[in-house]
């Protein structure tokens, strides 16, 4: 779908503006995952020097998108990616407007995520996830927000589907490579595809799996769509029940040195994967030093 025209900003040529918009940001093979209140400015220019290519915004971030502002004042060329804004909280309009002004300061460097969250969070709100992702992105279109310049959190093969038609592709979260590979297979060949994975950089399995468990466990594992796409993966309902089984932990959180991580993330690539979210876990630690360590092994 051609964008409509948006107006250009000072220093910026009508040239630069239709080539930035019709073209999905450079994301590179990995970037980070991380909750909007572990991202200061300081955090995004750290992992911008260690070399990953994108920064993904999690936790819901309002429609402002102050989060992502921040991060790209204080960064040069690191790609900053909502993963995501949750289509029940941040109005459509509004998110429009957001992607304009950072497209204005920032040209060519914001990839707009949207999804539509889980349905124990929304109560009456929630509808079919398909039909009020359409009408989300109706308006995202009437509002000049390009295909090229915005991803669906996509689990299942209806989103999926919807990601290829009227998108730049698929952001999916808690996945395996198994995943991955049936999702690669859902968008065909010409769209990105951006999972998340977490993992913990610790050789002690007691200790990664209890930091992973409870990374998983609560909410995710306890949510019909998480668990819904987990047991279309593979996994019986019964190793999801009780906080999920060791097979699971290990399958969703990768553990162990960096080059045993650099390994499984690289295990999505082989699947299929354009690009691999790195979540570091434990969440309320700085992550900067073990993104440093797989970084090194992933020859960032």
């Amino acid at each position: 779908m051609k964008p409509e025209p948006v107006e250009v900003g000072p220093g910026v040529t009508d040239s630069t503006k239709a080539e930035n918009t019709t073209h999905t940001p450079p994301l590179g093979r990995f970037g980070v995952w991380r909750h909007a209140t572990g991202l200061p400015p300081e955090t995004g220019a750290e992992i911008e020097k260690l070399g990953y290519g994108t920064i993904w915004i999690g936790g819901s971030p309002p429609a402002d998108l102050e989060v992502a502002e921040r991060l790209l004042d204080a960064t040069e060329n690191i790609v900053v990616a909502t993963g995501i804004v949750n289509i029940w909280t941040a109005p459509a309009d509004e998110i429009a407007a957001s992607y304009h002004r950072l497209e204005e300061r920032h040209p060519g460097r914001f990839l707009l995520g949207i999804g539509v969250g889980h349905p124990e969070a929304h109560g009456e709100t929630y509808r079919k996830p398909c039909t009020a992702l359409v009408e989300y992105l109706d308006v995202l279109d009437r509002e000049g927000v390009p295909e090229a310049r915005r991803v669906l959190a996509a689990l299942g093969p209806k989103v999926l589907k919807l990601s290829a038609d009227r998108s730049a592709g698929a952001h999916p979260y808690l996945t395996t490579p198994e995943h991955t590979r049936e999702a690669r297979d859902v968008l065909g060949p010409d769209v990105v595809l951006a999972p998340e994975q977490k993992i913990v950089l610790s050789t002690d399995v007691a200790t990664a799996r209890t930091i992973g468990r409870k990374a998983v466990a609560n909410p995710y594992l306890k949510l019909r769509n998480y668990r819904a796409n987990l047991e279309r993966t593979g996994f019986t309902a019964e190793e999801l029940d009780n906080d999920g089984t060791d097979r699971v932990v290990d399958a969703l959180v990768a553990h162990g040195d960096a080059e045993y991580i650099a390994t499984r993330l690289r295990e999505h690539l082989d699947a299929g994967a354009d690009h691999v979210a790195v979540q570091a876990l434990p969440m309320r630690d700085d992550p900067v030093p073990a993104l440093r360590e797989v970084a090194a092994a992933l020859g960032l």
